[in-house]
């Protein structure tokens, strides 16, 4: 797959970038992306909730009445769950929601999700952007001129630039990261991924690799 390079500006630089076709041309699996993203939410959830059971409530012990011959129904003490401010029944208590998921299987979810990006074409490289300091504006106009300020953006970068990532976090449609730190779930929340000429080259580099 190739790619012609960008420059911030939107127009061609006459350079091309050749994305390898085992990634951006295999054939993707949907259900693995999907364990993948299902992992990825679970992960995200603190389960804390937390309820008192009849053992934890305050109330005292003593029991309401005799169990038999006053013609009510039996009954423990004031805790019991079926009184206002009794424990709770079977209720939420702490765990983990994590789901284990092989290697093998979070690697091809992630080719997959990449791959359904290549197949769409939203896939785009653009030269390095170098910033002395943090500018939200300069980033904003770069998605503008690239025509993708009005979608969903995944900006990957070869390695982390800390005032390109502090002016993209200012614009809630863009995630920027670093190449080894994307997962599944950000390439398929996002419309179009911007690749750096320098994080496009690391993917180049990977096709020559396997080739060899």
């Amino acid at each position: 797959m190739q790619l012609e390079v960008l420059s911030i500006k939107g127009s061609k630089t006459g350079r091309k970038v050749d994305l390898p076709e085992e990634i951006f041309g295999a054939e993707p699996n949907n259900h693995v992306i999907y364990l993948a993203v299902k992992q990825f939410l679970a992960a995200q959830r603190q389960g804390t909730h937390k309820v008192k059971t009849r053992a934890e409530v305050k109330g005292a012990s003593r029991k309401l009445h005799r169990q038999k011959g006053t013609g009510g129904s039996r009954k423990g003490n004031i805790r019991n769950p079926l009184y206002k401010g009794g424990g709770t029944i079977f209720g939420p208590k702490p765990h983990s929601y994590d789901i284990k998921l092989n290697r093998r299987v979070k690697d091809l979810a992630k080719i997959s999700a990449l791959s359904h990006k290549g197949k769409e074409n939203a896939v785009l490289v653009v030269e390095d952007l170098k910033l002395e300091a943090p500018k939200t504006s300069v980033f904003a106009t770069m998605l503008k001129d690239l025509k993708v300020n009005d979608k969903k953006a995944l900006y990957l970068m070869s390695s982390i630039e800390e005032n390109v990532f502090v002016s993209a976090r200012n614009i809630p449609s863009v995630l920027a990261t670093v190449l080894s730190d994307v997962n599944t779930y950000d390439v398929m929340n996002a419309d179009v991924l911007v690749l750096t000429e320098s994080a496009a080259k690391l993917f180049a580099d990977l096709e020559e690799g396997v080739e060899a």
